[in-house]
Order: C-alpha cells, then structure tokens, then sequence
C-alpha cells in the first residue's frame, strides 16, 4: 500500500518561502512522476508542479519562477521550493505520484498573510 506523507505548510508572510517535502512509502518501486497540486477554497484542484523521473518538469503559469521541485529517485521523496509567496498562493497542497494509477497525499495546508 503506498503512503505519501507531506510536510512542511505553515503560515508565512506575504514574500516569504516554504519547502514542502512528500516522502512515498510502501513500495520498492519508483514512480513515473511525482508531484504537487494545490486547491484553494471555493476553487478546483489546479496542477503545481510536476517532476518525472528522467528528471523533467512541469510549472503551472503562476507558480514560473517562484517555485521549483526536485525530487530524489532513491528516496521516493519530492520537494517543493517555494519563495516569493503571494495571498493567492493559499491552498492546501497535495503530493501526488503516479505509477499506473496516481496516488495522492492527505495534503498540508499553505497559508500566506498579507
């Protein structure tokens, strides 16, 4: 049974950064892709960032230049490195990794104050 555990939401200030991590357990198999999605109140779960194991990358319009993922093949583990957060960037942001079917994350709660 695979687990994606998230850490890393808090509450920042506007212009301020934030790693996420999401470490995959329950398999001795590596994924296709891992990564992160993000849903705000009232709106629908939109696509973050994306990161496949050869090692390339995805970014919604709105996250370009502000945010970046890595992701460690051994460890079955994906970041999120975020900086220059904004008020719009509050969500809670879900891990997701994909192997046949996708597997998701309980999700971490980003909040960024004005």
């Amino acid at each position: 049974q695979v687990q994606l555990v998230e850490s890393g939401g808090g509450l920042v200030q506007a212009g301020g950064s934030l790693r996420l991590s999401c470490a995959a357990s329950g398999s001795s198999f590596g994924f296709t892709a891992m990564g992160w999605y993000r849903q705000a109140p009232g709106k629908q779960r939109e696509l973050v960032a994306r990161i496949t194991s050869g090692g390339t990358t995805i970014y919604a319009d709105s996250v370009r230049g502000r945010f970046t993922i890595s992701g460690d093949n051994a460890k079955n583990t994906v970041y999120l490195q975020m900086n220059s957060l904004k008020p719009e960037d509050t969500a809670v942001y879900y891990c997701t990794a994909v192997r046949v079917v996708v597997y998701w994350g309980q999700g971490t709660q980003v909040t960024v104050s004005s």
